[in-house]
């Protein structure tokens, strides 16, 4: 198995395969590392991308690697990257399986992890009926029976967008709710009411929610549930390499997706708070060129 590179991509979903993509077609030899568990694998269709909207993400993915699979420059290796440094001006990449790669340069589309509370329910129906962005899933739970499980400003900004889709709404705070009485006046006005018992169970039918049950035993039919949970990195490695996070959690990037740590870039979730399939291959497609730029002038002096 070859193990040097010019360009070792961590994460090969959306953003990871379209920033390999940029540079398998400028000649660059690439490695992709992903252990194939999107963020979004329960999610049945994708949406508001063009030409692709209503395909599965798996579809979407296993077309990307099939076209990726045209290009000798490109090798998409499935196992996880589970620590990264810095040797003698390049990086080592060493994976789960003990293998070690090197490349001159960086790019990590390792997204994010979701910290899902323990709700019995919650999980099947994750990605299904328990959903993230009004303009991925809106559409398709417009004038429904919508919940969204959120606390303070994020409930709030949910609830602007969310109120244009459907007029029965509803905020689940799971516990005392924390809203000022401005922001209760606001939702009074959009008769948005608010449920502060703690939730108990999303029951659901392969993860279609049909109620939430409460502590109080008084259930609450609905159609779908917009949550705002806390997440993680995926991956721990670009900390371990200095990269900044946001106050968010992101990694910081530029305009051209680069990170604070010369050489290394990032693409997709783990560094835009627009989680969205269309996104991650925007920024992914900057990120490979970018890079090979980088390439080309640093040999073109």
């Amino acid at each position: 198995m070859q193990k040097e590179f010019e360009v070792i991509i961590i994460g090969g979903s959306y953003a990871g395969l379209s920033a390999a993509l940029s540079l398998g077609r400028s000649l660059r030899q690439v490695l992709v590392l992903d252990h194939g568990e999107p963020c979004n694998r329960q999610t049945p269709h994708s949406h508001n991308f063009l030409t692709q909207d209503g395909v599965a993400p798996a579809a979407i993915a296993a077309i990307a690697k099939e076209q990726l699979e045209r290009y000798s420059t490109v090798q998409l290796v499935n196992s996880m990257a589970v620590s990264g440094q810095k040797v003698r001006g390049h990086f080592e990449i060493t994976t789960a399986d003990g293998h070690a790669f090197t490349a001159k340069k960086l790019i990590f589309a390792s997204g994010l992890k979701d910290q899902l509370p323990t709700i019995d329910g919650l999980r099947e129906c994750w990605g299904i009926s328990a959903i993230h962005c009004p303009y991925c899933h809106g559409y398709e739970f417009k004038k429904e029976k919508t919940a969204i499980m959120a606390q303070g400003e994020r409930a709030l900004h949910l609830a602007a967008l969310v109120s244009n889709l459907t007029d029965q709404l509803t905020i689940l705070t799971n516990g005392a709710a924390d809203f000022s009485e401005e922001q209760y006046d606001r939702l009074r006005r959009h008769r948005i009411s608010v449920v502060e018992n703690k939730i108990t169970k999303l029951e659901h039918q392969n993860g279609h929610l049909k109620k939430i049950h409460f502590e109080d035993n008084q259930p609450l039919e609905l159609d779908a549930v917009y949550t705002a949970f806390i997440f993680v990195q995926s991956s721990a490695i670009p900390e371990s390499l200095g990269c900044a996070l946001s106050e968010s959690g992101y990694l910081v990037v530029d305009p051209f997706q680069k990170t604070n740590i010369d050489q290394v870039y990032a693409c997709g979730d783990c560094c835009a708070p627009m989680r969205s399939v269309a996104s991650a291959v925007m920024t992914g497609n900057m990120a490979g060129a970018m890079v090979n730029k980088e390439l080309c002038d640093a040999a073109f002096t």
